[in-house]
């Protein structure tokens, strides 16, 4: 069986968790059902000026032939693809990485493109014979849309390998940018709907040192929040932008805080729990479903539960060691094997309907 497994716009998105959670789908079939033949492109030679020329030259098909079309993003090249799909009665598989809800707070005039968002996000996703999703939080959303489509949820996972060895990055990172204590940190693209007002007024009341690990918005897309803290921080945040290594992060940072207001899953948390961090978390509903609070994590409704949470994680290490000892296990429990041989009885169940 050969997969269509296509991201749009992949090249610009390799820094996102989208780009993230494609790459894991990729690598978890290849672990669990390596028989199965994933191509990336559906263009012939991978690419549109290589097909044209084949194409030209050769007579060629500008389009290869797969079982399973498995798109990851909602874009007008997805669009055509997914018509192509139906059209050649190709089994057809939509992945939600992107609600109108999780578009809110995002870049500049998102919450006002959110609506319209929505409107067309029901019409790409109903097309689908399958609409994946990374939680049952995100298929209550799109059934409220409502999506006219089967919704299965399925974790995104997590590859516990490229983490591996996050210890070693502690003492040249906290160097690099002047950290020490009980650092509280976060990694991520940098948005308001990931807490960020939270995150810097939290800075604000501590004496903690407070890092973002992430690229943020500088040009005209950028949100007045983002803009606005991005530009004059409190004295005891960074906001470090892009590192070459995310192992830098987590081994620098001691208590991982994600005040996030929305999110599908949320695959910065599992990264992690993965290298056994606290974790202290925004009660919102994909939390709750897959985390448990004074287990693996702390959870919290308001602002003075976060303040608290972090000095009761200061004040006891051991407190600090359970949570992340716990968490780990949750990572682990998301492991990628698991996740392709899923999505591997996924695309033969759909294939042998058709």
């Amino acid at each position: 069986m050969r997969v269509l497994s296509h991201l749009e716009l992949e090249s610009q998105m390799h820094r996102s968790g989208m780009g993230t959670a494609a790459d894991q789908q990729r690598e978890a079939l290849s672990r669990a059902a390596p028989e199965i033949d994933v191509v990336t492109s559906p263009w012939t030679d991978g690419s549109v000026p290589d097909a044209l020329f084949a194409s030209w030259a050769y007579g060629d098909d500008l389009l290869v032939d797969y079982d399973v079309a498995h798109l990851n993003m909602a874009g007008p090249v997805s669009l055509a693809l997914a018509r192509r799909a139906k059209a050649q009665d190709i089994p057809l598989i939509l992945h939600t990485h992107v609600t109108k809800e999780d578009f809110r707070d995002s870049f500049r005039f998102s919450n006002v493109a959110a609506p319209a968002l929505g409107v067309y996000l029901k019409h790409f996703y109903s097309q689908a014979d399958l609409v994946l999703c990374p939680s049952e939080y995100t298929k209550g959303v799109l059934e409220s849309y409502p999506v006219d489509a089967p919704i299965k949820p399925i974790s995104n996972g997590i590859d516990l390998e490229p983490l591996q060895g996050y210890e070693s990055f502690r003492e040249d990172t906290r160097e690099e940018y002047g950290l020490d204590g009980m650092v509280v940190f976060a990694v991520g693209n940098v948005f308001e709907r990931k807490g960020l007002t939270t995150f810097c007024e939290l800075a604000q009341a501590t004496d903690y040192d407070f890092t973002w690990f992430g690229t943020y918005e500088e040009g005209p897309a950028a949100s007045k929040t983002v803009r606005r803290w991005t530009t004059d921080p409190p004295e005891n945040v960074t906001f470090t932008g892009w590192v070459d290594d995310k192992r830098m992060a987590y081994g620098a940072g001691d208590v991982f805080c994600f005040p996030a207001k929305v999110e599908n899953q949320g695959l910065v948390v599992l990264e992690a729990m993965a290298c056994e961090k606290a974790c202290v978390l925004r009660d919102i509903p994909v939390f709750r479903e897959y985390f448990e609070d004074g287990h693996d994590c702390l959870i919290c409704e308001d602002f003075a539960e976060f303040k608290a949470a972090l000095e009761r994680l200061e004040s006891n290490p051991a407190l600090r060691e359970r949570l992340g000892t716990n968490a780990r296990e949750t990572a682990e429990s998301h492991g990628l094997e698991e996740i392709g041989a899923e999505l591997a009885a996924t695309y033969r169940d759909l294939r042998d309907r058709y």
